[in-house]
């Protein structure tokens, strides 16, 4: 919804947002009159649903405008699903201005924070841009992809959960089996669930098998037949194996539908994103295939006003870092408040990116020879990465190795020597 579709007589209520990351201050002014309310919110998704809940009650479901600064994305996004709220994202330079206007000294609190952000919605909201949700096709897309991400976290639970039953009483399928969250190695499971039950197979079978899931290697079938006619069993204690026979079986049964689960899921994100407007503009990222292309253009939008710079979105995902100065002391530490997925979405593709761009490499592996840890070397690339993405996000126009390259070499970008050795 934009600001222009909205009547002053729609509104009840002026509310102003101070964030932070354990305890918001809020303001809040009734259109009708009365004094302003002054209140503190926890940073929680319950303490934050009551809020919004108790004000939908106490206002009848009537439209509540509501300013937070525009950096502050984890809030944005917390609040966005309450369709109750109109949601103004305040630029923080424009903040900082109108509160140097009433403070001579520039100081700033909390509290005073959300007054001057409840002032600027209710006197200036003419000024001021709505936060407009993406169609629902974007939205759609979003959700499914988050969906799929938390099926295949399971998976690889239920996988690893799988592995420690099976060393506990049946080590050799580990090998044998294949991958544990394949359906070859389910299908071997539920068909052999004991060596003794495997030794019992004729060769024949077993070969069968294979070459039905793929194996064609002659060699390897041999010696895995091999194997097989050799292999003791780790306990013959038949309560042991009986017992872990059943809880492999549970979690076979588990993993096989979280498999199909998973496709299900990447049949409905291709067929979303093959009509997506941005899908070409994606898909020419380095590494950036049918999982992660959906996933960076549901984090962007296809609302070109969405963003007003790279940094709001580094700040929104949590891939740019904290500030933290008092005094003689200056922190720069990993920003927690933020949507999980959308930074776990650029954190994996910066590090698959390395694979295929020559630069992202040598960028990082400059940070790791600076002696920068892993992850953070990866948020750094994230965040150069985004810087990318948000220019050709805004411009329309698919990323190019081979132009970003030339830029590096136009701007004498100390990556230059090392992509001449690379």
């Amino acid at each position: 919804m934009s600001s222009e579709r909205i009547d002053a007589k729609e509104i009840a209520a002026y509310v102003g947002i101070d964030w932070a990351d354990g305890e918001h201050e809020v303001c809040l002014m009734v259109c009708d009159g009365g004094p302003l309310e002054n209140s503190r919110v926890k940073h929680t998704p319950e303490a934050l649903r009551e809020w919004a809940h108790s004000l939908r009650d106490r206002f009848g479901g009537r439209k509540i405008a509501v300013a937070v600064e525009q950096r502050k994305g984890p809030l944005i996004y917390a609040l966005m699903s309450y369709e109750w709220f109109v949601l103004y994202p305040v630029n923080p330079k424009s903040l900082a201005s109108y509160r140097e206007a009433f403070s001579v000294s520039g100081a700033k609190c909390d509290r005073t924070d959300a007054e001057l952000l409840m002032e600027m919605l209710s006197s200036h909201r003419d000024r001021l841009r709505a936060w407009v949700p993406e169609e629902e096709q974007t939205r759609l897309l979003a959700m499914l992809t988050q969906e799929r991400r938390q099926v295949v976290d399971d998976v690889t639970k239920l996988t690893n959960r799988l592995g420690s039953v099976l060393k506990e009483y049946y080590p050799q399928a580990l090998e044998w089996a294949g991958e544990l969250n394949s359906v070859q190695a389910l299908d071997f499971l539920s068909k052999w669930p004991t060596l003794d039950d495997l030794k019992r197979a004729k060769p024949g079978t077993i070969e069968k098998f294979y070459t039905q899931h793929g194996v064609r290697n002659k060699e390897k079938i041999t010696g895995r037949l091999a194997d097989i006619r050799a292999a003791m069993q780790l306990t013959r204690d038949r309560a042991v194996v009986r017992a872990l026979v059943m809880k492999m079986r549970v979690a076979v049964d588990q993993l096989r539908a979280l498999l199909k689960a998973t496709r299900e899921f990447d049949d409905e994100i291709e067929k979303l994103f093959d009509r997506h407007p941005d899908r070409n503009l994606f898909k020419s990222f380095p590494c950036a295939g049918p999982v992660l292309a959906p996933r960076l253009a549901s984090a962007f939008g296809t609302d070109r006003g969405r963003w007003g710079d790279a940094l709001e979105v580094q700040a929104f995902s949590g891939i740019a870092p904290v500030t933290r100065s008092s005094g003689q002391m200056r922190v720069v530490e990993k920003r927690l408040a933020c949507p999980q997925f959308v930074r776990q979405t650029f954190m994996e593709y910066a590090a698959q990116s390395v694979k295929k761009s020559r630069w992202a490499r040598c960028y990082y592996q400059a940070m790791r020879a600076k002696g920068v840890k892993h992850q953070a070397a990866l948020r750094a690339l994230a965040y150069k990465w985004i810087r990318i993405m948000y220019k050709c996000w805004k411009d329309r126009v698919p990323y190019s190795e081979e132009a970003y390259q030339a830029a590096l070499v136009r701007s004498s970008s100390p990556l230059v020597s090392r992509l001449a050795n690379a």
